[in-house]
């Protein structure tokens, strides 16, 4: 859901089969509203609060996904039967770029505790189990995520074998790269679905059975799908020759968060000669850049660019900083017909929550 928490795309997703991975309560409802069964919805909090765990087992429940073996204590009864922890494998794994360290992460319970979590579990009365990690994300290195299969499908080996249990699913979580760059090479799905489906086989021969495997590819069905149009508005020449748009840094974050490529189009400006800018927004930030030193045809004040594969991340990342207000969202459909399935936040939206309570605690 974090990708793009939109109801219309979610609703889309729904009819098309796909499930829900959640980690707050607001997300929870979204799932549920498009009308998401308890077991396509997985929450995957971390930190988890005592209200965010009611919400998480109300209306049917869902796929409870617990960060840390303290939480076993803090699920309240009735306790699931069908439960499932967050692995970090910690140095046995070296991440990739964004996730980043997993001995660094705050994520997940450890190697050594594993075993124990299930066995706590179980004897809170959990009957039904699963298996979760999360070490990579945008990968396009498919034997990366082949590893982590073969990881998980490790773990789980070794949690059966010292409390004879059977794991239902493994969610090898997240980690299909797009290529945002035109040079980029694409994920190889063919051979990484080849792969990853040996391991299963093999563990099947072994064992009689093999866990369901599933995994949580938002990016992978969102990002390339959307785009952030914005219109040139200023130009700057000092230093460098900077572009100013009208959207900014609260639109879309990756590129000033993450310093990630975006590629960039301008209809009105093919066949005019290139030049070197940085593409800016009007934040009181230096890394409200959109592209930097960056070959682009001329832009003229008034071009629309369209700042591709923005899908994913995009609106979900925004915020508010410096009174920025986020843009709508709009849905092209198959027969052409364009539909807003998100007005543009107002002014009236800014202050709505700035009330005034005189003397609030009564003192």
């Amino acid at each position: 859901v974090k990708a793009l928490p939109n109801l219309k795309i979610l609703e889309l997703m729904q009819q098309m089969g796909f499930g829900f991975d959640c980690s707050s309560i607001p997300e929870l409802i979204m799932a549920r509203q498009v009308g998401a069964k308890p077991e396509q919805i997985m929450f995957t909090s971390n930190n988890t609060a005592p209200e965010e765990f009611e919400a998480a087992l109300a209306d049917g429940g869902c796929i409870l996904n617990l960060d840390d073996i303290s939480l076993i204590d803090k699920v309240p009864e009735p306790f699931p039967e069908l439960i499932c922890f967050r692995y970090n494998p910690g140095p046995r794994r070296t991440g990739n770029v964004i996730i980043g360290n997993p001995v660094e992460a705050k994520y997940g319970v450890t190697h050594d505790q594993v075993v124990d979590a299930y066995r706590q579990a179980r004897d809170r009365g959990a009957r039904r189990f699963g298996l979760h990690t999360m070490v990579a994300s945008n990968e396009r290195d498919y034997s990366y995520i082949v590893e982590t299969a073969r990881m998980i499908l490790e773990v789980a080996e070794m949690v059966m074998k010292e409390l004879d249990i059977r794991f239902e699913f493994v969610n090898i979580g997240g980690g299909l790269g797009i290529p945002y760059r035109p040079e980029d090479k694409p994920l190889d799905l063919d051979a990484m679905s080849r792969e990853i489906t040996a391991l299963f086989d093999d563990f099947r021969a072994r064992h009689g059975h093999a866990p369901a495997m599933v995994m949580e590819s938002g990016r992978w069905m969102t990002g390339p799908h959307g785009v952030l149009v914005t219109r040139a508005i200023n130009h700057k020449d000092t230093y460098r020759r900077y572009i100013g748009v009208d959207a900014c840094m609260s639109s879309l974050m990756r590129p000033g968060m993450y310093d990630a490529y975006h590629h960039i189009e301008v209809p009105a400006a093919q066949g005019r000669p290139a030049e070197v800018v940085d593409v800016v927004g009007s934040l009181c930030e230096n890394n409200d850049k959109f592209a930097v030193q960056r070959e682009l045809p001329r832009i003229e004040e008034g071009d629309l660019l369209v700042i591709q594969d923005s899908g994913a991340h995009g609106h979900a990342m925004g915020f508010q900083y410096n009174g920025r207000l986020r843009p709508q969202e709009l849905i092209l459909r198959a027969d052409g017909r364009v539909e807003m399935i998100r007005r543009a936040e107002t002014l009236e939206d800014y202050f709505a929550t700035q009330t005034f309570e005189p003397n609030t605690f009564g003192l």
